[in-house]
C-alpha cells in the first residue's frame, strides 16, 4: 500500500500544530516545528492568505488524516463507516480512529508514535485476546486485551517507549498492566478525552458537499 514518505516535520509545519507524529523527537529542542513554526515553502512565512470554506475543511481533513496516518482511500472509508453508524458521525469518527489497533498501541505506550505502532504490529509483536493480529486498522473493542509477546519484552526500543509513556499519560478508556505488558480496552473513547484540537464537523461538511 501507498504511504506518505516525505518530510514528517513538514505536515506540522503545514497544518500549524503539532501532530506528534516522530515520538520523543517532537518534546524535545529538536522538534522542527518549534524552531520554524510557519509554513514550509518558499512563502510558508506569508500569513496574509485568506482561505475559502473549502479550504478551511480540506486541511481539516487533512490534519486528522496524518495524525492517524491514514491515506485518502483508508479515511474515506472510515468516515463512510462512521456516517453509517449510529450517533453523532463526527464524533463516531473519531473513537473508530481512536479505536485502531496502531492507535491503541500508541496511546498505551508501547510505541513512541503511531507510525512506530502500526510497524510493531506488522512485524507480528501482539496479541489482541491471546490471538496474533497484524492488522493496524484493527478496531479493538471494550474488553479487548492486547498483549506484547513474550519474545518481545526485552526490546529495548518498547521497554523505553513504556519508561516515557508516564509523561504522555493513559486514556481513561484504557488500563495498563505494565508488569505483563497488557493492556484492557475499559470502554469506547468519549469525545471528551480526545484532547486533539480537531473541529470533525468540517470534516463533515467537507464530505457533504
Amino acid at each position: 500500500m501507498a504511504r506518505y514518505t516525505g518530510a514528517t516535520c513538514r505536515m506540522c509545519r503545514r497544518e500549524n500544530l503539532k501532530l506528534f507524529l516522530k515520538g520523543e523527537r517532537c518534546l524535545s529542542d529538536k522538534c522542527s516545528f518549534e524552531r520554524r513554526s510557519y509554513g514550509p515553502g518558499q512563502h510558508g512565512q506569508n500569513k496574509f492568505k485568506k482561505l475559502s470554506d473549502y479550504a478551511i475543511q480540506l486541511r481539516e481533513k487533512q490534519k486528522v488524516r496524518q495524525i492517524y496516518g491514514l491515506m485518502e482511500g483508508q479515511f474515506k472509508r472510515t468516515f463512510k463507516a462512521a456516517e453509517r453508524a449510529k450517533g453523532v458521525t463526527g464524533e463516531t469518527l473519531l473513537s473508530n480512529l481512536e479505536r485502531r489497533l496502531d492507535n491503541a498501541v500508541y496511546r498505551m505506550g508501547f510505541a513512541g508514535s503511531r507510525d512506530q505502532g502500526r510497524q510493531l504490529i506488522l512485524h507480528n509483536h501482539f496479541l489482541v485476546n491471546g490471538k496474533k493480529t497484524n492488522i493496524p486498522s484493527f478496531q479493538v473493542k471494550v474488553g479487548d486485551v492486547v498483549t506484547l509477546k513474550e519474545k518481545s519484552r526485552s526490546n529495548s526500543q518498547i521497554v523505553e517507549n513504556l519508561e516515557n509513556a508516564a509523561r504522555k499519560g493513559l486514556p481513561s478508556w484504557l488500563e495498563l498492566d505494565k508488569a505483563n505488558f497488557q493492556a484492557t480496552i475499559k470502554a469506547i473513547p468519549s469525545r471528551d478525552e480526545i484532547t486533539i484540537p480537531i473541529q470533525e464537523q468540517l470534516i463533515v461538511e467537507l464530505y457533504s458537499k
